[in-house]
């Protein structure tokens, strides 16, 4: 996060003795990126955060990922996807999409994750409906309905649901964080960004949890490996710096309009490596006495565009099957656009009462297992009303 914070007990000056009310020293520990090049923050820990007992090879399966071919757009719907009575955020995520960039999931969790660490990127949750807490390394976030949760690389956490939480998930290669034009060469939003530094909560308190032969389930580059440590994790009694676990609720982006339609960067939220991720928000539309507000057919030539619809009646839609919880995918290669009738029913409207979340990626998106459990096959004909033979 571009922006610094402290909380709990730190020294004065870093990298200087810090000690424990019994005289020991706390074990001071950077977390940082891009090789003390870039952001990070430093953490003081009652134990040793390198102190482990135990590494064990974890196997996994989420199942192979298939090209989208033929090449068609499609429609999902995550409310037909099934989970266990007690699944969790971490292991029981099912796969919808990936690439080498950027995985996408989804999981209805009513149960408590183990504590987890990804090692391989950032991780961005979309809040669908529900609420959790995220317990973490830095302290605990709350997060309920329309939150983005960003936890940042080799941040261990734990995500515990009030009941049951709809989470939408994107695992990185790489570093998420608010576009780069929205923010000024010292990292403070600028006047012309849709959301600041008011709208966004981080940690407010350390978590300072005791224990012994806690496990751990860290993802890295070559698959999971499950740690045992000496100490629990949660054992921070401060830290300070720019790199933090952070939550912006959907609800505190301000759309940008115009008179006649405003292309989707207006919309971005957050960038990722060789992807985008963009807000939909409720919102007055285009004013001109001419405009019309949904969007023109459009060829995305260097991108996939997965939409994910969380509120409200996305007009472009109408008549084809979209509902709350659906995603679908308009690949490139392949011109979208609105449904039949969908442009001419705009015209005057002077509010989209919508909210949906859209990831851009800047490399095809294949299919994963849960996109294949919840597809609509009908979809690709629906702008024309008929598909193929038998169909």
């Amino acid at each position: 996060m571009p922006f610094y914070r402290r909380v709990g007990e730190v020294p004065h000056k870093r990298h200087t003795a810090f000690r424990k009310p019994d005289g020991g020293l706390y074990a001071e520990e950077l977390m940082g990126v891009e090789g003390f090049s870039a952001d990070s923050a430093l953490l003081y820990h009652r134990g040793l955060p390198t102190a482990i007992v135990d590494a064990v090879a974890v196997p996994e399966d989420r199942g192979g990922l298939v090209p989208n071919h033929p090449l068609k757009p499609r429609h999902f719907k995550t409310p037909e996807l099934k989970f266990g009575a007690s699944a969790d955020a971490v292991t029981d995520r099912r796969r919808l999409f990936g690439n080498n960039d950027v995985t996408i999931g989804f999981v209805v969790a009513t149960a408590p994750s183990p504590l987890y660490r990804n090692a391989a990127g950032d991780e961005l949750f979309y809040v669908q409906g529900g609420s959790a807490v995220f317990e973490t390394i830095y302290g605990a976030l709350e997060a309920s309905d329309g939150d983005y949760v960003v936890i940042p690389t080799s941040c261990t956490y734990r995500v515990v649901p009030r009941g049951e939480v709809r989470l939408y998930v994107l695992e990185a290669r790489g570093h998420i964080g608010p576009p780069k034009r929205y923010l000024s060469a010292k990292g403070q939003f600028l006047e012309h960004s849709p959301y600041c530094e008011r709208d966004v909560r981080g940690p407010v308190a350390p978590l300072l949890v005791d224990g012994s032969d806690v496990d751990v389930l860290v993802r890295h580059r070559a698959g999971l490996t499950r740690y045992t440590y000496a100490t629990h994790p949660f054992d921070v009694v401060g830290w300070d710096g720019c790199l933090y676990p952070w939550a912006f609720n959907i609800d505190d982006f301000e759309p940008i309009t115009g008179r006649v339609h405003q292309p989707p960067p207006v919309h971005q939220t957050f960038e990722g490596p060789n992807f985008v991720v963009c807000s939909f928000c409720p919102r007055k539309v285009d004013y001109h006495e001419d405009s019309i507000p949904v969007p023109y057919n459009h060829a995305n030539v260097d991108s996939d565009e997965l939409m994910f619809y969380v509120r409200g009646n996305y007009e472009a839609r109408r008549g084809s099957g979209i509902g709350i919880g659906s995603l679908s995918l308009h690949p490139s290669g392949f011109t979208h656009g609105p449904q039949p009738g969908a442009a001419e029913a705009s015209i005057g409207a002077e509010f989209f009462d919508e909210t949906a979340v859209m990831v851009d990626t800047f490399a095809p998106l294949e299919l994963g297992e849960a996109a294949s459990a919840s597809e609509d096959e009908a979809y690709a004909w629906s702008w024309s009303g008929r598909g193929p033979t038998g169909s």
